[in-house]
């Protein structure tokens, strides 16, 4: 698999929205028993079963989210709000780090073409927009009563409006197969794997780690090509450049 760690992005303005987020994103992680630095959470088994409080409590349950019936005497108790807190709770490292890397390569351009406020409302949308998706998928599933922590779905749909908006923007990436040699390639083909890689796990789980919600990266990636698509390419034939679009010299549409 690709990992990118730059793409194309001839700023004019600071993403503070992305900077934001990836701020919390890490501030929630680091207080957190997943990170393993704070000693109260304990250790092994005792910070296991720690962590696994922590998810259910922050995290969304499909199937309740579904029901919509509140945890009694907890925070934040809604189903629906627990969709908004679960996008800050990461389960480890790996999975916080691999979330902010991508968030960052492509969710600066995503703001510099949207907005801040645009986007912030778009990053918060698809992320209940892949959550709801998934609880659908997972009604009678195996993971329906698990907990669901994440970024990933909200981030998925950050790349799937990068895809519309940018395709042949260059990406550098390293392949790990190539010992990280930094390679670039259009936002197409980096992106385009991704989604296929996603798509080829959900449909052979046995091959693909079962902690992966893969629907939500699915549909979080397809409601951010389509809300870029209706948003904002479909205007350009009227005109149409946003208020932070690139130069002519610069811009990139399929």
């Amino acid at each position: 698999m690709v990992t990118p760690v730059r793409a194309e992005s001839p700023l004019r303005s600071l993403p503070v929205v992305t900077c934001l987020l990836i701020a919390v994103n890490v501030a929630v992680f680091l207080v957190g028993p997943a990170s393993g630095l704070d000693p109260l959470y304990g250790s092994g088994a005792h910070r296991a079963a720690v962590e696994q409080a922590y998810f259910l409590h922050w995290g969304v349950v499909p199937r309740e989210l579904l029901d919509n019936q509140a945890r009694p005497g907890e925070f934040p108790g809604i189903p629906a709000l627990s969709v908004l807190t679960a996008m800050f709770v990461h389960a480890g490292w790996m999975h916080l780090l691999g979330n902010m890397v991508f968030l960052y390569v492509f969710g600066t351009m995503a703001e510099e073409r949207m907005g801040r406020l645009p986007y912030l409302l778009f990053y918060v949308a698809v992320g209940y927009l892949a959550t709801y998706g998934y609880a659908l998928v997972e009604l009678h599933g195996a993971s329906g009563g698990q907990s669901l922590v994440g970024a990933s779905g909200a981030i998925a749909g950050v790349l799937g409006a990068y895809l519309r908006l940018y395709p042949r923007a260059r990406v550098t990436t390293v392949v790990p197969l190539l010992l990280f040699l930094p390679l670039r390639f259009p936002a197409w083909a980096v992106l385009g794997l991704w989604f296929v890689i996603q798509g080829l796990s959900l449909r052979s789980p046995g091959a693909a780690s079962p902690d992966v919600a893969y629907a939500a990266h699915l549909i979080g990636f397809a409601g951010g090509f389509l809300f870029a698509w209706l948003l904002y390419c479909r205007r350009r034939g009227r005109g149409y450049a946003g208020p932070t679009a690139l130069p002519p010299s610069q811009e990139t549409y399929p």
